[in-house]
């Protein structure tokens, strides 16, 4: 199998940080380009009443946005990612769909994802990103554990 072109999927999490160092590593390694990838869904915050004028939801939109931004340039700019080509991209969605249709579009060879590690009750409650990625993507996928 040769790896020229993976994606590291982050939530910005604790939980996904040894997913980025080690695919910042691979990349590094194998010279494959780097896609750091982080999907982000437009929420709706309740307020007083349940409405929010459309310009208050735009500000919360870009500002989730460009703090999305911020946080990938900031992992591109790591100690890890050094020597790597790295390209940045966000997409709108859910997090699983969101990086499997990234993976396909930029036709990458790898998915480097992190996961919670959640269990039972809580990993039934709340789903598992990982999982659903696992299953649908068309490529390989490595899930780093948060311990790493």
């Amino acid at each position: 199998m040769i790896i020229k072109r993976m994606l590291c999927a982050s939530d910005f999490s604790p939980a996904s940080r040894p997913a980025v160092r080690l695919a910042q590593e691979l990349a590094r390694t194998l010279k494959a380009k780097l896609i750091l990838f982080h999907a982000y869904e437009r929420t709706v915050p309740i307020s007083n009443g349940g409405y929010l004028p459309p310009s208050v939801l735009r500000e919360i939109w870009t500002a989730t946005r460009e703090a999305a931004r911020r946080n990938l340039k900031r992992l591109a700019r790591s100690p890890q990612g050094k020597g790597v080509r790295i390209s940045l991209l966000l997409a709108e969605g859910s997090a699983s769909a969101a990086i499997v249709r990234a993976a396909k579009n930029n036709r990458v060879d790898l998915v480097v994802m992190g996961t919670h590690g959640r269990t039972g009750v809580r990993r039934l409650l709340m789903g598992s990103v990982a999982d659903r990625v696992i299953r649908t993507a068309s490529c390989p996928v490595l899930v780093v554990g948060g311990r790493h």
